[in-house]
């Protein structure tokens, strides 16, 4: 299932990816912020399981700020799952 998730309180906008019924993440792609650091965060998740990247990321401060692109991106993930468990469940 695809998935288009607009992040709050950071430089990046959105983020785009992939989970299957299995919780793997793929085809993660990031819409502004820090080139680098989202391109990083993007190819250390593709084929990663969505409870093991929202373990490592979630909480992740980005300077004075109480979030970051990966806490969103965690975040993200984790409404995606839930989002795929409620599918399921109909």
């Amino acid at each position: 299932m695809n998935f288009n998730i607009r992040l709050r309180g950071v430089c990046t906008h959105s983020v785009q990816f992939d989970m299957d019924d299995d919780f793997v993440v793929s085809n993660v792609v990031f819409k502004g912020g820090c080139p680098g650091n989202t391109a990083g965060v993007a190819k250390l998740s593709e084929g990663m399981d969505a409870d093991k990247i929202i373990s490592s990321i979630s909480g992740t401060c980005c300077g004075f700020k109480n979030t970051s692109c990966p806490d969103q991106f965690a975040q993200a993930l984790a409404f995606a799952k839930t989002s795929i468990l409620k599918e399921k469940a109909v």
